[in-house]
């Protein structure tokens, strides 16, 4: 096994003051924190860091959050750091919520600032990974304004829009796609009742890419949690709002880092005066969840924050290992859009043939190490081709685009079969792939 990678780095503020990390978001660099840096670095050791491939740094794609964390924390072995705070946004959010569930003695206080405990749908960032393999990154850099920011700051700050289009335009597109499938593959909602350390849960009201329904579960899952809503604020609060993420962060950490609780062996600073004012945090209650919609609008003012309380989702039972790998494997492939429907028709009829490829097919022949999925994929095209099978053609086609194929790659599949298998059977076959690849890949309107 190859040694763990570092990540690229800068600090700020006194070399013998307790350090917080601050991590960025899918597409950003370290620069997204400029507008924090003054005040935080008065007080803390402040840590940036740049995600692989973002900002300049060594495009070295890490395929999970479990490893850019992995990755972060060699990268303060490096710095003889042990204990920290950390803040971070998005999929720095993500890892985070990471470190403090795997190395909980490492992280004093956490601030998860747009994050989530699952990030969308797997099905729809496989499907950005396959946008950005087809059209490199161009298009999600057009669509980044209006993800980021409400239309009234983006119609304000013109120079800020341009310079957010720049940043996700020179990262490199095959660490932007690992980064997809990282969050694709990332959901700890079972576990959150396991991150044991003071944590803000920091949220735009606006924000539609992580509303403030999943800010909710955060709080409602981590025992010792509190919500801060930044009215008029999208996904990229730092930026948008830094004054009141500044404040929020601020109180956050020098409050949490002086509770005997979780002792950090840090020096913490008094929290500065004139901060947003918030209500205080009524008594836990168990109340029905909220619809899971982010609101149209929020009144102006200071940062709200809320109290709030839920039980954590049940988590299904789980069944045969073979099975459980198997629905794993099927849904990554496949897709969770693909399966839900499968699984949808299943009756007394048919379940056990669903049962019987789900753990033969693809909890043992597809989860071998001998070959990888795109190898797999390959085979699979090529069989369903040659077979007629135009309905499984056309789902792993699909598939075989989220295994890393391009569509040139799944062109000369088809080329390939057409000469060993036949014309018609390949003729067939284009006609359906090049409906899916259309499909697939055009990036979103």
């Amino acid at each position: 096994m190859s040694e763990t990678k570092t990540l690229q780095y800068r600090t700020d503020g006194p070399e013998d003051g307790p350090v917080l990390v601050l991590g960025p978001s899918l597409g950003t660099t370290w620069h997204m924190w400029d507008r924090q840096i003054p005040e935080l670095s008065r007080h803390w050791r402040v840590l940036r860091f740049d995600l692989p491939g973002h900002g300049g740094a060594p495009a070295h794609p890490a395929p999970s959050v479990a490893e850019l964390a992995a990755r972060l924390l060699a990268t303060l072995d490096m710095l003889g750091i042990d204990r920290f705070g950390y803040a971070g946004c998005s999929i720095g959010g993500a890892i985070g919520a990471e470190l403090a569930l795997r190395h909980p003695l490492r992280v004093g206080s956490l601030a998860l600032v747009s994050a989530s405990p699952r990030f969308g749908t797997a099905d729809s960032f496989r499907q950005r990974g396959v946008v950005v393999r087809t059209n490199g990154l161009d298009p999600i850099a057009r669509a980044t304004p209006e993800r980021w920011f409400t239309p009234t700051f983006a119609a304000a700050q013109p120079a800020i829009v341009d310079w957010a289009v720049q940043m996700v335009r020179t990262t490199d597109p095959g660490c932007y796609i690992a980064a997809c499938e990282a969050l694709a593959a990332f959901d700890i909602r079972p576990e959150l009742g396991r991150i044991g350390i003071p944590t803000l849960v920091l949220a735009g009201a606006e924000d539609q890419v992580t509303p403030a329904a999943d800010a909710r579960v955060l709080v409602a899952g981590i025992p010792d949690a509190r919500l801060a809503l930044v009215p008029g604020t999208s996904h990229l609060a730092p930026v948008e709002q830094p004054a009141a993420v500044t404040d929020l962060l601020v109180r956050h950490f020098s409050s949490s880092w002086q509770s005997s609780d979780h002792p950090t062996g840090m020096t913490a600073v008094s929290a500065p005066s004139a901060k947003p004012v918030l209500t205080p945090v009524p008594p836990p209650v168990t109340a029905p969840a909220p619809p899971r919609t982010a609101p149209a609008s929020a009144p102006s003012g200071p940062p709200v924050e809320i109290g709030y309380t839920q039980p954590p989702e049940p988590v299904p039972d789980g069944r045969a290992d073979t099975y459980d790998q198997g629905m794993k494997v099927r849904r990554e492939v496949l897709g969770d859009a693909h399966v839900d429907r499968a699984e949808s028709q299943v009756d007394e009829f048919t379940g056990d043939f669903q049962d019987f490829i789900t753990r033969y097919v693809w909890g043992e022949v597809w989860n071998r190490p001998g070959i990888d999925r795109r190898t797999r994929s390959v085979i699979t095209l090529t069989a369903m081709a040659a077979r007629g099978h135009l309905d499984e053609l056309a789902f792993h086609t699909r598939a075989a685009l989220r295994n890393g194929l391009t569509p040139t790659e799944i062109k000369e599949v088809l080329l390939h079969t057409g000469v060993y298998c036949g014309v018609p059977a390949a003729n067939s076959a284009f006609a359906v792939a090049q409906r899916v690849i259309r499909e697939e890949t055009s990036p979103e309107e």
